[in-house]
């Protein structure tokens, strides 16, 4: 059974640094092709934000609205795909998720940019205020 989790959330001030953990269990090299964060805020659709394969590390791409603001990295230890915040931003506010491609046999693409991964999180609020 896939459980994603996604923690790390909350409410915090302009210019604030936010991380956010998703726990991916342990084993997830075998068990992902790629786990990817996206956000949705009110009245929105949903954002693709950035990704990384479990086997070669981050993709080289972040949605231009958090380029150069936020990281995405693993950690092994842990078992966690993170997304490191900086300098967040009122337009920041959203519901963040995180969500991973299984690795099938005989290979497959991870599908981000889009949102059809098979496994998604139930998500981590971040609230940003001025």
């Amino acid at each position: 059974q896939v459980n994603l989790m996604e923690s790390g959330g909350g409410s915090v001030q302009t210019g604030e640094t936010v991380r956010l953990s998703c726990a991916v269990g342990s084993g997830a090299d075998e068990k992902y092709k790629c786990v990817a964060w996206f956000r949705q805020a009110p009245g929105k659709e949903r954002e693709p934000l950035t990704a990384i394969y479990m086997d070669r590390g981050a993709l080289a791409h972040y949605a231009d609205s958090v380029k150069g603001r936020f990281t995405i990295s693993r950690d092994r230890a842990k078992n966690t795909v993170n997304l490191q915040m900086n300098s967040v931003r009122p337009d920041d506010t959203a519901m963040y998720y995180c969500a991973a491609e299984p690795l099938y046999p005989g290979g497959n693409f991870c599908p981000y940019p889009r949102d059809t991964f098979a496994h998604w999180g139930q998500g981590t609020q971040v609230t940003v205020s001025s």
